[in-house]
């Protein structure tokens, strides 16, 4: 019989969550800029309760500002400046995910057609395996957005939601770290609309 294939999944034992340059001058011009970071939050508590570790990049931060206040209290101190628009283009980005044997990259932040995407190409020229956050990553135009999602996943890039990500990174229930993430899934619930909306945006 022929070898099954074995699709590509998030575990907390290989995999790192990247956020690409989520920054205050660039967030107001971004489509659903509130959502963005509320699900980038959301991220970094879930991979924070189960010490994932966590990298974040600033692209130009002369020029853009730092990344957003309400994501700089979850985050490490070390944000990695760049001008380059990939995170790759950071040297120590890469050999930080190398070194810890982390071959699968959470990628979310913005913008989805310019660094996320150039990153996620990268990523994916040095052999790992990018999970592109669908939700937890936007660009200013909605078409801009939607084709990057669409080059990324072809050219071998994983689309995942953030509650999709949680959940399989958490892989069973009826555990204490199920617990957290499910109490974590409910406050995000509560900040969210129906129609998946941020409240108060």
């Amino acid at each position: 019989m022929p070898a099954h294939h074995s699709p590509p999944r998030l575990s907390r034992s290989d995999t790192a969550l990247l956020i690409v340059d989520v920054q205050e001058k660039l967030l107001p011009k971004i489509a659903d800029g509130a959502l963005l970071v509320r699900n980038i939050a959301f991220l970094i508590d879930v991979c924070r309760a189960m010490e994932i570790p966590v990298t974040v990049t600033e692209q130009y931060p002369k020029g853009l500002g730092p990344t957003v206040s309400e994501l700089t209290s979850r985050l490490p101190g070390d944000r990695p400046e760049k001008v380059a628009f990939s995170s790759c283009a950071i040297d120590s980005v890469v050999a930080g995910f190398q070194t810890s044997a982390r071959p699968k990259i959470l990628v979310c932040g913005i913008e989805s057609h310019v660094c996320v995407m150039q990153t996620v190409l990268d990523l994916l020229a040095r052999g790992f395996t990018p999970f592109i956050a669908v939700d937890a990553i936007s660009s200013r135009y909605r078409h801009d957005h939607e084709v990057a999602i669409r080059r990324m996943e072809q050219a071998g890039a994983v689309p995942v939601t953030v509650e999709m990500a949680a959940f399989e990174l958490t892989a069973v229930a009826g555990t204490p770290l199920f617990k957290d993430i499910s109490r974590l899934v409910q406050e995000r619930m509560k900040s969210l609309n129906p129609n998946g909306t941020a409240l108060n945006a």
